[in-house]
């Protein structure tokens, strides 16, 4: 369980991982639905995919050229696919979108410990923070009775 505190102390650079982390973890939950029949929790479990999909891209800067388009190509490519897979229940076809995004994934995370081998990462404001699911949960702090 992701809280906000725990947002707030990541770098866009982790929260992106973190991001791909529960993609994955909706593929995998997707595919066992789909092979167990469950086909309304399958349909849950790829609509968040395009969730994690549609908030990967939000935080794509386009600054950094052709590459970033490439990126939101390959991410609307996947949402087609994992949609297209939803409609027709085709486990093969979310198996070919679960491989892209894998893919897209162990790139990142090999990038983030090359880059973190570097240099640390400063903390600053991120386009996630206004996109991100996340759950309340109550902080630790005591009540004086004031």
């Amino acid at each position: 369980m992701i809280t906000k505190e725990m947002i707030y102390q990541k770098t866009p650079q982790q929260i992106t991982a973190l991001l791909y982390e529960a993609g994955l973890n909706q593929f995998e939950s997707a595919q066992a639905f789909l092979k167990e029949g469950r086909l309304v929790e399958a349909n849950r479990s790829m609509q968040k995919i395009n969730d994690i999909l549609e908030r990967l891209g939000a935080g794509i800067n386009y600054e950094a050229g052709i590459i970033a388009d490439q990126l939101d190509a390959v991410y609307n490519y996947i949402a087609d696919a994992v949609i297209q897979a939803n409609l027709q229940k085709d486990a093969a076809k979310l198996r070919e979108a679960e491989n892209l995004f894998q893919m897209l994934s162990d790139a990142w995370n090999e990038a983030l410990k090359t880059a973190t081998a570097k240099a640390p990462v400063k903390r600053k404001q991120n386009v996630y923070e206004q996109h991100v699911i996340v759950e309340d949960q109550p902080t630790n702090t005591l009540e004086t009775g004031k």
